[in-house]
């Protein structure tokens, strides 16, 4: 079977705006296994993003359970999530969230400093993973002096420094032009075929095209779970269900029921 590493089960997150009360997420459940690679679709406001902060660990559940390997998380205090979320999960976002007074080679050793590694590691291991991505000859720039799509490239690189398992990713072509949107679904395809998990908020479907799952919410719920064929195999420690698909991918994939559910 597939190792669980983020199971979110039957979350809610609402906040309060003066008298109202807006619900985010609503008795949400899902789960994220090794080398998994889905997309989340949904219309603004409809809770993408606070269920991206979820799985990151950025943010708490009014209610349910977060687990990470099996522990349940949600009752941490912010300093051991902030360990966990530091070695479990790599983040990608639309506006690159670079500092502007570091170089691409300072950005991308950042995230070691938290672990203390040595300086000569680090910034050897931030040059590697610049030369990986083609930006070998812009480590000393900084954010200002790179193009858009050279400013996602260093936020990839940052988002592996610690050698996550999961890679979360919140609209990261959405600024981007076509071509360089391209380069990075061939980005986020080769690090899925090195073994990373990618959970990505998007509205692009080059990326949804080259996922194993796409997850649609609106309104807080997940109402759509779309599943391939060779991932619900996988999922299922490689048996093809023929009679039952439906509730028993819905089981291993916490996936919570009376939703409109498909297998590619």
């Amino acid at each position: 079977m597939v190792r669980e590493i983020i199971k979110l089960e039957r979350i809610s997150k609402f906040y309060r705006m003066g008298d109202s009360r807006v619900d985010a997420l609503r008795e949400l459940s899902l789960t994220i296994h090794e080398n998994d690679y889905m997309a989340i679709f949904g219309p603004s406001g409809s809770g993408k993003s606070t269920l991206l902060h979820m799985m990151g660990l950025l943010d708490v559940p009014s209610s349910g359970s977060v687990f990470v390997d099996g522990k349940d998380v949600s009752q941490l205090q912010e300093n051991e999530l902030a360990r966990i979320r530091g070695k479990k999960v790599g983040f990608i976002f639309q506006v690159f969230n670079l500092v502007p007074s570091l170089t691409a080679l300072e950005n991308v050793a950042l995230p070691m400093m938290i672990y203390d590694v040595p300086q000569r590691e680090r910034e050897k291991r931030a040059e590697d993973l610049l030369a990986s991505l083609d930006m070998g000859d812009r480590l000393n720039h900084l954010p200002s002096e790179l193009s858009g799509g050279q400013r996602q490239r260093v936020a990839i690189a940052r988002s592996l420094a610690n050698n996550p398992e999961v890679i979360l990713a919140d609209e990261p072509t959405g600024n981007l032009d076509s071509k360089t949107g391209e380069e990075v679904v061939d980005i986020f395809n080769d690090l899925h075929r090195k073994g990373k998990t990618l959970v990505v908020v998007t509205h692009d479907p080059d990326i949804a095209r080259n996922t194993d799952e796409i997850v649609r919410i609106k309104d807080g719920q997940i109402v759509e779970h779309e599943i391939s064929k060779e991932h619900s195999i996988r999922a299922n420690g490689g048996m093809e269900l023929v009679g039952g698909i439906k509730s028993r991918i819905n089981e291993k994939l916490g996936v919570k029921t009376g939703m409109k559910q498909k297998v590619k």
